[in-house]
């Protein structure tokens, strides 16, 4: 169900409904990543422009579609300036990135231990991203963080989700070295208009 018509909304969707027809995780998560890189960077689709609309509170996620057929969900996020996210995951979801415009530092970690309090991550790497470029988490690899890293101008990603991205859990730091506590965090939208 599209929740806003837009130029070249149609393509976007053909693309995701053929990388998904693939028989594995990785060979569709590859076939999504290449498809999102040529449609930013030949300009096909045209976001809606409340995407670029930054809240001045919290990183934006804008629901624009959802696959009855097929479950997955793609939502832009608008990240203003120096906007990020914690240490957090995607409740064992697939998920594909591209960046529409802007940057993004990803810094991605391992987890290397738990018990049933605490998490003790290592970063593991961190990527600037631009324009036109995209990434892929598969579980159990997704625990990462996403910033902004301007001080002045607005970031917009397209994320495709295998299902509606409805929680995850965010693992915020304690007093010992490299521990974590972990809390599960309802996920909102914000207004498509």
């Amino acid at each position: 169900m599209l929740t806003l018509d837009f130029p070249g909304s149609r393509t976007l969707i053909d693309a995701i409904d053929a990388a998904v027809a693939k028989p594995t995780t990785h060979e569709l998560t590859d076939s999504l990543r290449h498809s999102l890189c040529r449609l930013i960077c030949d300009k096909t689709v045209t976001l809606p422009a409340c995407v670029f609309e930054a809240n001045a509170d919290h990183y934006a996620r804008r629901e624009l579609y959802r696959s009855e057929e097929h479950g997955y969900c793609v939502v832009a996020m608008t990240w203003g300036p120096g906007q990020g996210t914690p240490i957090h995951d995607h409740d064992g979801m697939w998920c594909v990135e591209g960046v529409w415009n802007g940057a993004l530092e990803i810094v991605q970690y391992e987890l290397i231990e738990h018990d049933a309090q605490r998490y003790c991550f290592q970063s593991v790497g961190s990527i600037q991203a631009g324009a036109g470029s995209a990434g892929s988490l598969i579980p159990p690899h997704e625990y990462h963080s996403i910033r902004n890293p301007s001080d002045s101008a607005v970031t917009v990603s397209l994320h495709v989700y295998s299902g509606p991205m409805t929680r995850c859990s965010v693992f915020q730091p304690l007093p010992e070295d490299r521990w974590y506590g972990r809390n599960v965090r309802q996920l909102g939208l914000d207004r498509v208009h």
